[in-house]
């Protein structure tokens, strides 16, 4: 038989065919993955962050209204912490694990935020007191009650309890700070008419009811302040083994006759 040469055209149309078929196998399989990836709901335009885990040691995420809450809490560790002197917007924001704007948005600058903490304070300290007189049975001893559950709370929290009488760091006209001072004025002036059997009118003291009232609450705060700052030591060291100052706070609020006899 004669031999059949190969046409030049049709071996380049082969060799052609077999050098694309990868490539067109490769296209295949990427328009299947398309194909299949297309059924899922797309993810384009959006991060998605992990959850932090709870040992991951970033801070822990707030709920929507619950961060100013938490940055009074991480203020008021500051203040018993570190002082008043410690207490700054940054301080706060640190321990609280949050940006350093965050407490300028929500109390407006430091003052804001003293004063919303202050009045937590008052909040307490009404509390405590309003619980002392609950339990005792009459007047005298409502108000003795009273007297050491103020000493007790400034003693547990001396930080708070410095910065509730700090005038000129407060804002008064804030109305969640000025209820609750004029709570603790009311509970204070109650528990002195209470004990003078006589009604408070609204608005108004008689000078007898002042008297009574400034001197009270004169003895009272002059006692903590004394005690907070480590001014009665001297007293305590001079008096019988095991003396204490609510001893001692009791010797001075009881009336002569109801003294415990001199040791």
């Amino acid at each position: 038989m004669p031999t059949v040469k190969p046409n030049l055209y049709d071996v380049r149309i082969v060799i052609y065919k077999a050098l694309q078929m990868p490539r067109t196998l490769r296209t295949a399989r990427t328009r299947s993955r398309r194909a299949v990836n297309s059924s899922a709901p797309s993810a384009i335009g959006r991060k998605v962050k992990p959850p932090k885990s709870a040992g991951s040691g970033g801070p822990a995420p707030y709920h929507h209204g619950a961060l100013r809450d938490a940055l009074l809490e991480a203020a008021s560790r500051v203040l018993e912490r570190d002082g008043l002197a410690g207490l700054t917007l940054r301080a706060v924001a640190r321990e609280a694990g949050v940006s350093h704007a965050a407490p300028t948005h929500h109390f407006g600058d430091l003052t804001g935020l003293v004063s919303e903490l202050a009045a937590i304070g008052y909040q307490q300290f009404n509390r405590a007191m309003a619980a002392a007189r609950a339990a005792a049975p009459t007047p005298l001893e409502q108000a003795l009650a009273s007297a050491k559950a103020y000493v007790n709370y400034a003693q547990g929290h001396p930080g708070m309890y410095g910065l509730m009488f700090r005038a000129e760091r407060l804002d008064m006209t804030r109305p969640a700070l000025r209820e609750a001072a004029e709570a603790s004025f009311a509970g204070l002036a109650n528990s002195i008419a209470a004990g003078r059997q006589e009604q408070l009118a609204k608005g108004a003291l008689t000078l007898g009811q002042a008297g009574d009232i400034a001197r009270a609450w004169s003895l009272v705060h002059g006692f903590t302040s004394l005690l907070l700052d480590g001014r009665l030591g001297d007293i305590l060291r001079l008096l019988p083994q095991g003396t204490t100052a609510a001893t001692l706070l009791d010797a001075m609020l009881m009336p002569p006759a109801g003294r415990p006899p001199e040791r």
